[in-house]
């Protein structure tokens, strides 16, 4: 499977389809530059368990039902991605760019997403079970049923944010902004 030190598989050992995910990344590149030979990366419902993707480019790419359990994705761009009930447990999204990007029914449990951008990114009746949330900017996003019990979500931004019926039980809010009101000291 190729894996890496500290269990990571690298991209060149990840067959989809007869082609490497280091092939499909570089044609997904091309696509998003408007240049010849590339191809919008279509990953629904593949296997990318520990997968080695940090820093990657996937703008907009097709990622519905992936499994992307225990990924490193640090740094990876991943705005106006289709990311719906995709599992990524235990991954790490430090400082990714999910702006607008689709993970409604996801599972993002005990994931690292400090510093990311979910700005406008639909986020409804996700999982957030015990996940580092600190600095994530969620201004404008819907976050509506989504379970965020035991997260971190210090210094979150959540103005202009829908959270209906979103379950904080346990979640430190320390100094979070929250829809409607200057920031919040306590935990729950």
């Amino acid at each position: 499977m190729g894996i890496l030190l500290g269990g990571l598989r690298k991209p060149a050992r990840i067959r989809h389809n007869g082609k490497r995910l280091s092939e499909i990344l570089e044609a997904h590149l091309r696509f998003v530059r408007g240049e010849p030979g590339g191809e919008r990366a279509d990953l629904s419902r593949v296997d990318l368990s520990s997968a080695d993707l940090q820093g990657a480019n996937l703008y907009g790419a097709v990622l519905r039902g992936a499994r992307l359990e225990g990924s490193d994705l640090r740094g990876s761009r991943l705005g106006a991605c289709d990311l719906r009930q995709a599992n990524l447990r235990r991954s790490d999204l430090r400082n990714c760019d999910l702006t607008e990007a689709d993970l409604s029914g996801s599972d993002l449990t005990e994931c690292r997403m400090s510093g990311a951008e979910l700005f406008r990114a639909d986020l409804s009746r996700c999982l957030l079970r015990g996940a580092n949330l600190r600095g994530v900017n969620f201004r404008g996003s819907r976050l509506a049923d989504s379970d965020f019990a035991q997260a971190d979500l210090t210094t979150a931004q959540l103005r202009e944010a829908d959270i209906r019926g979103a379950r904080l039980e346990a979640a430190n809010l320390t100094d979070a902004l929250l829809p409607g009101r200057a920031p919040h000291h306590t935990k729950l």
